[in-house]
Order: C-alpha cells, then structure tokens, then sequence
C-alpha cells in the first residue's frame, strides 16, 4: 500500500550529500521496522538500510559507511543521510514501514516484508 511520503531527492555532484526524509501516517507510527530501497528502471528494487523501533540499524554493502537511517519515532519521521555519493547511487528511493512484523534488521531490508510504500523521490548523481 502506498501510504507514506518521501521527500529530499534532487541532483547532485560525486562526492556530494542528500537527506531524504519519510513521513507516515499515524497507523505507521508503530511500525516494527522501517526501511530504505532503492530501484532503477529494468532492475529489481534494492533494499539499502534499514532501522527497528529500537534504533538498530542495518545496510547493504553497497551503502555501509556512507549513508546513515535515524527515524523520529515521535513524530513518525524516517530519515536517510546519503555522504558520498557515487554515480551509482542515481536511482529512484523509496522509503518503507511494516506494521505486521514480517521484517527483521538482520540482514539488508527484504522488500516483500515491507507493507506500506511511498511513491519514491528521484535522486541524481553526475559527475
């Protein structure tokens, strides 16, 4: 279900900065993990980073040691600190809550545990 709502992409330089951010509705404030996933057009969409109701966070390899998730869990706020950012970071990004505890911070997010969706916010790399 696509309830939530990104916000932040844009374009940017290599080596440069984004911060995404996610607001939810108020059934999603309780959600017991959050996620970022990623997707360009022809592949499959990339679950990046992920974040439990206790702030234990997970990534993929692909991002570990440069993007950073937080969540607002007061004000059902989910965040994304993107540092630099290669030319294949280019991608359309959605955030994402599960609300019936199919997800874990285990691993890197698993996009089909995921039941609540934005629609994305395109964010550009060029060099």
């Amino acid at each position: 279900q696509v309830q939530l709502a990104e916000s932040g992409g844009g374009s940017v330089e290599t080596g440069g900065s984004l911060s995404l951010s996610c607001v939810g509705p108020p059934y999603t404030a309780n959600a017991y993990c959050r996620a970022w996933s990623r997707q360009v057009p022809g592949k499959e969409r990339e679950g990046i980073a992920a974040i439990n109701r206790d702030g234990k966070a997970v990534y993929a390899n692909s991002v570990k040691g440069r993007f950073t998730i937080s969540a607002d869990n007061a004000n059902n706020i989910l965040f994304l600190q993107m540092n630099k950012l290669q030319l294949d970071d280019t991608a359309m990004y959605y955030c994402a809550a599960d609300t019936i505890r199919a997800a874990n911070v285990l691993g890197p997010p698993i996009t089909a545990e995921y039941n609540y969706w934005g629609r994305g916010t395109q964010v550009n790399v060029s060099s």
